[in-house]
């Protein structure tokens, strides 16, 4: 795969990061962190400007800055991400979900939250 089609697939995938990060600021159920990030790692190998912005930015800059600097996390984004998934769980259990389900998603979340939590804070 030439330079130029590799460039631009990693600028597609910053933005399409980008876009589902602005959605995680507006709907609570999506988490903005994560997206962020991504759109960082992708800009910083497709789009020099694009990461420019993103690490210049007053709201995303420091956050993506604490992640290369020291792989912290926000501790509002720890309380968001740990509450949410409490909260599909529940949604889950009293959704009448099959206890096999019940199992297998409570350790895949409980798994992510042991990852988050971690993690330093800023």
């Amino acid at each position: 795969m030439s330079s130029r089609y590799r460039k631009t697939g990693y600028r597609i995938l910053a933005y399409i990061s980008m876009a589902f990060a602005f959605v995680g600021v507006v709907l609570p159920v999506l988490p903005t962190t994560p997206f962020v990030l991504l759109a960082a790692f992708f800009a910083s190998k497709g789009s020099p400007a694009f990461a420019f912005w993103l690490d210049n930015h007053p709201k995303f800059g420091p956050i993506i800055l604490q992640w290369r600097a020291r792989q912290a996390i926000p501790a509002s984004a720890k309380v968001m991400a740990c509450s949410m998934m409490t909260l599909s769980w529940g949604f889950l259990f009293w959704g009448g979900a099959t206890p096999l389900v019940l199992v297998i998603v409570g350790i895949t979340l409980v798994a992510v939250a042991c990852y988050l939590l971690t993690r330093p804070t800023y």
